[in-house]
């Protein structure tokens, strides 16, 4: 991550404090490793998302239902699910600096510096040679390029086996034939790779003493499949369809860091879509275009976002992929979407001994469903709005303003009401106003400082519309709609407020263009 990069996700963490947005968790005790608390306009922001997904999901497709499951869960479940056995990361540790790190995250980072190479070779012959530049040939051709090519291609079939063969002495191996240097101390002096699962185990006190451990769930997906045969029947449900959930899981993470993006406790918004056998590959394209097109709605940049193919599969995957989005420190997973096969119902018919299958009418037959999943990190989700809305801008009289450009649908306040002083019967015209505009949207009332103050204000939290009520409103019911993003200031009727914000604002207008 560059300086400028590692600054602005800093300035991103500062802000969200000082702004209401995130605050990290139990302060007052000197805070929790990689917990954080959401403040009253991350709470805000964080449901707006929420919402955006949920409707995109039950209310824009009629073969999606949602449910939300529990915590706590058999703990059965987590051994059908390979997550007693293969929940696993494998780290690794410098000797000098005490810093522990996944080895296969070291080694990944290590593959993207030389695909950096490459893409500086690329750049650099594209200035020399100009328009008759062929990026292709040139790719095909360049010894340089080619050595590195090489490199990657044996340093991911290498990556790839020692994972699927859990062979942690390869993976140090490779650590030390990559001569990857500890970002802290700068040295290479690693301790041997070894597993490390990321369960967080507890008691519960009325199961039998030899099976009285349960785990905190890691994923919310085994809610749903165990609940699959429930759903189907009382909705009577006809394949393809989908089972939504928004929920927290919580994983003993090694390397819990970079703010909110990885967490110990954190929430996923999953949808499992159960298909027939055979057609999974074609649904798997379906949902990698249309979350793509969810995403790209919110108008953070399309450039922002890539698709990136998993290089190591799942055990319960036939095909995996990322959607993935420039964080200020890189492009990063955003959302996870899977071809499932037919695993975890399997696996969940053979530990429970019950059938988990459905009954296809116009077939006359039974078969266990093949699932296509997409899981995306609620908190991420965040984190990519709150970084990529935060700007610093040079004003033409000098001054400077931070502002938040967050998408207006998902802003925690749609608009501030903010009389111009605190008396000739504006605060309580200011208050009508608002209380016109409550039951839609939500409403920030302010009236202390000047207006130019409270503006700032409301830019820093990402308000987009600002109303401002003065003398002139009580005259002829117009007021002044000043645009956050903008600044521009225009004098409308009152009455015609409620259908500006309404069209701006409402979160039904980003899923039309889906």
């Amino acid at each position: 991550m560059a300086q400028q990069d590692e600054n602005i996700l800093k300035k991103v963490v500062s802000h969200a404090k000082e702004y209401g947005f995130i605050f990290p968790s139990s302060e007052i005790y000197d805070g929790l490793s990689a917990v954080y608390d959401y403040g009253q306009n991350g709470v805000e922001l964080k449901n707006n998302i929420k919402e955006y997904w949920w409707q995109f999901m039950t209310r824009m497709h009629s073969n999606i239902v949602g449910i939300d499951s529990a915590i706590f869960m058999h703990p059965t479940i987590w051994k059908a699910s390979g997550h007693v056995d293969a929940f696993n990361d494998p780290m690794i540790d410098n000797k000098d600096s005490k810093k522990r790190y996944r080895a296969d995250v070291l080694i990944e980072d290590a593959v993207a510096k030389m695909e950096e190479k490459i893409d500086k070779e690329v750049e650099k012959a594209a200035k020399r040679f100009g328009e008759s530049f062929d990026k292709a040939m040139f790719v095909q051709t360049n010894g340089r390029v080619l050595e590195y090519l090489k490199k990657i291609n044996e340093t991911n079939a290498r990556l790839k086996a020692a994972m699927n063969n859990n062979d942690m002495a390869d993976l140090k191996q490779l650590v030390v034939d990559l001569e990857i240097t500890d970002p802290v101390s700068g040295s290479k002096n690693w301790t041997d790779a070894r597993q490390f699962n990321l369960m967080f185990s507890t008691d519960m006190g009325s199961i039998a003493e030899e099976a009285n451990k349960i785990y905190l769930r890691p994923e919310t997906a085994q809610g749903i499949f165990v609940n699959f045969l429930n759903v189907q029947k009382t909705g009577r449900m006809k394949v393809p369809f989908g089972i939504a959930q928004i929920g927290k899981a919580f994983r003993n993470e090694i390397v819990a860091r970079q703010f909110i993006f990885r967490m110990r406790d954190f929430e996923q918004m999953e949808m499992q879509f159960f298909v027939k056998p055979g057609e999974e590959m074609k649904w798997y394209e379906y949902w990698k275009e249309n979350r793509m097109k969810w995403h790209q709605a919110l108008g953070l940049g399309k450039e922002k976002y890539r698709f990136h193919d998993h290089l190591n599969l799942a055990h319960y995957a036939n095909a995996a992929c990322d959607i993935q989005f420039e964080f200020p420190m890189g492009f990063k997973e955003l959302e996870g979407i899977h071809s499932r096969t037919d695993f975890d119902l399997k696996s969940h018919e053979k530990f429970s001994g019950k059938k988990l299958q459905y009954f296809d009418s116009e077939d006359n037959q039974n078969f266990v469903p093949y699932v296509v999943e997409t899981s995306v990190g609620l908190d991420r989700m965040f984190l990519s709005v709150l970084s990529s809305a935060y700007t610093e801008e040079k004003l033409e009289d000098g001054s400077e303003r931070i502002v938040l450009k967050i998408p207006p649908p998902l802003a925690p306040s749609k608009v501030a009401i903010l009389p111009l002083i605190k008396k000739d019967g504006l605060p309580e015209k200011a208050e009508a106003i608002m209380n016109s505009l409550r039951f839609d949207f939500q409403c920030y009332y302010e009236d202390k400082d000047t207006i130019g103050k409270r503006y700032r204000r409301m830019d820093a939290i990402g308000t987009p519309f600002c109303l401002t009520i003065d003398h002139q409103t009580l005259q002829d019911e117009t007021i002044t709609i000043r645009y956050r993003d903008s600044m521009k200031q225009d004098r409308v009727k009152v009455d015609e407020v409620h259908k500006l914000l309404e069209k701006e604002c409402a979160i039904k207008n980003l899923l039309r263009v889906i």
